[in-house]
């Protein structure tokens, strides 16, 4: 068998056993949540929003583009 078949087996195992751990701590998370303060809770919830909500982007008018719309 060759070094790059070994690291690929390898590789493939690991990544089965990480995301067997993920997925049992997903199924925990409401429960390690609900014990954390209200404090750590908040800072868990801010860093996980960017894997949940697009990221949003700033919006620059070009030129001869009306400034403002009508209707609102």
């Amino acid at each position: 068998m060759s070094t790059k078949t070994k690291e690929q087996i390898i590789t493939k195992g690991l990544r089965e056993t990480l995301k067997t751990i993920m997925q049992k701590e997903i199924e925990k998370l409401p429960e390690t949540l609900e014990a954390l303060d209200p404090k750590e809770r908040l800072n868990i919830f801010c860093k996980l929003m960017p894997y949940v909500f697009p990221k949003v982007e700033t919006v620059h008018s070009k030129e001869g583009e009306p400034f403002q719309f009508d209707g609102w």
